[in-house]
This record gives C-alpha cells, sequence and structure tokens, in this order.
C-alpha cells in the first residue's frame, strides 16, 4: 500500500495570535509560515509524490502551493475530511480564555469523550480522518500502484489523531504527541499494518534549545493555536 506524507501547515496567522482558528475563514500564513511553504519543495526533493491532498482551509492550500508550482502537473485535491477540527462555538476565541474552561481539561486529559459546544466531538474528527486516509491509500494504489507516495497537507490534530491511528494508540494518548507547522510525519501502510517512518520531522533543531523563561502551558488541542 502507498506511503502517505502528512504535512502540517505552516506557521498562520492564528499561530502567532494565540488563536483557536479552527474553519474561521481568512487565516493565512504568516511571513514566516509562507517561508516554511517555501522551503517545502527543496524538502521533497527527490521523492516521487503521486498526489497531493490538502484541507481545503486557507492556511493548508498556501502551504502547498510552492510545491505545486515546482511540479506542474502534480494534481491538488481538496478533502474536507483532513481539514481541521470542527471546534464550534470555540473557532476564533483566544486560548487564554479557553484554558480556564472546564472542558478543556477534558479535551487535554481525556480526549476521546470531549466535543466541542456547537461544532464535533474529537473521536469523530479522527475517525473522518482515517476514513479519508484509507480511501485514498486505495485510490493512489490503484492509480498509481502499492509503491506510490502521496501527500496530504492538513491540520495538527488531525495529525496528531492519524498518528494515533497508525500506531494503535487511544486517542486519550494523542495529546503526547507533536508536530510542528510544515512538519512532515510520514506513515508507511502496509497489509496488515502502517509503520511510523517519520514524526514532526522539520530539520530544525532551534525549538529544542532550553528556554530562558519557561514555556506557556497553551492547550494543545488545536496545533493550530499552539505553536512555539
Amino acid at each position: 500500500m502507498p506511503t502517505l506524507i502528512l504535512v502540517r501547515h505552516g506557521r498562520s496567522t492564528a499561530n502567532t495570535s494565540g488563536v483557536l482558528a479552527g474553519w474561521t475563514p481568512g487565516v493565512a500564513l504568516d511571513e514566516r509560515g509562507a517561508a516554511q511553504a517555501a522551503a517545502l519543495p527543496a524538502r521533497l526533493e527527490g521523492l516521487p509524490v503521486a498526489e497531493v491532498v490538502a484541507s481545503p482551509l486557507q492556511r493548508c492550500q498556501e502551504t502547498v502551493r510552492p510545491l505545486l508550482d515546482a511540479r506542474p502537473g502534480l494534481p491538488l485535491h481538496s478533502d474536507e475530511r483532513i481539514g481541521e477540527a470542527h471546534y464550534g462555538d470555540w473557532s476564533g476565541r483566544k486560548l487564554a480564555e479557553l484554558k480556564d474552561d472546564p472542558l478543556m481539561e477534558v479535551v487535554q486529559a481525556h480526549p476521546s469523550t470531549a466535543a466541542f459546544p456547537g461544532g464535533e466531538s474529537m473521536r469523530a474528527m479522527q475517525t473522518r480522518a482515517a476514513e479519508a486516509v484509507r480511501e485514498w491509500n486505495a485510490r493512489v494504489e490503484r492509480d498509481h500502484g502499492p509503491d506510490a507516495v502521496y501527500l496530504m497537507c492538513s491540520h495538527g490534530d488531525i495529525i496528531k489523531s492519524l498518528v494515533a491511528d497508525a500506531l494503535g494508540l487511544h486517542l486519550d494518548l494523542f495529546q503526547r504527541i507533536s508536530v510542528e507547522p510544515c512538519s512532515v510525519t510520514v506513515i508507511r501502510y502496509t497489509r496488515l499494518r502502517p509503520f511510523l517512518v517519520r514524526l514532526g520531522d522539520t530539520g530544525d533543531f532551534a525549538s529544542l534549545v532550553p528556554r530562558e523563561e519557561p514555556p506557556r502551558q497553551d492547550a494543545t488541542v488545536g496545533g493550530d493555536a499552539g505553536a512555539p
């Protein structure tokens, strides 16, 4: 079965402002995010990417654009099933405002039971994304063969939930997984089991340097809002 390259979108304006963007329209890449997207073609050079699938949200579409420009003819497909979690009434709000909400503790410690007011549950989010991957695996294998490589550009929580699915981890453990903006995660699917080949690879170790001040305890829900 195919190998899937999961790319989280580059750093967005919501990341830098600490906002839980969700499906809020008009959330673009910031200057650093645009630079991360521009570097993506060189990072993936030599990989025979057969298809590109992206969340329809602007920040993901902008992230894959340099890769598509560098590879004329590479098809782009938009799939809402790998779009950001539907945060409902939480969308567009500051994480600083949400951190004391009792639901946030559930989201962090017991996400399999969490459902966003006016939105969806985290279980539903994981289910739709995993179903999308399985359908795309079959489609890519049919059209390009079992050794094909394809790319999906999505969001922090979606990618973390797909990694948990691939590793057979309960959704309650997915908050232990970290994927930074424009990081690359690779899952190789086989008939019997998936293999996690890369996790959150950015090629940049700057985030590992100890900080002079303790990091903010931002919620990790919405990788879109917890970026360093």
